[in-house]
């Protein structure tokens, strides 16, 4: 099963998935919830969740790097 962004409504923004996307994270986050939907382990998902994780670090220093400019 794929897991699909939700639809929108109007004025309908989770500041959630605002986040990641402006991260560049938001189709990561989607594969670690696709896989922990699929094998109902998040265990079995550790490298889905390591990339996101990656993901999330890198652009947490680079809005680091930008405030210290």
């Amino acid at each position: 099963m794929t897991v699909k962004p939700r639809v929108k409504l109007d004025n309908d923004d989770d500041p959630v998935e605002t986040m990641l996307k402006k991260a560049g994270c938001l189709d990561l986050h989607y594969k670690v919830q696709e896989c922990i939907n699929t094998t109902k382990d998040w265990r079995q998902c550790q490298t889905e969740v390591n990339d996101f994780k990656v993901c999330i670090t890198r652009h947490k220093q680079e809005e680091m790097a930008k405030a210290g400019r």
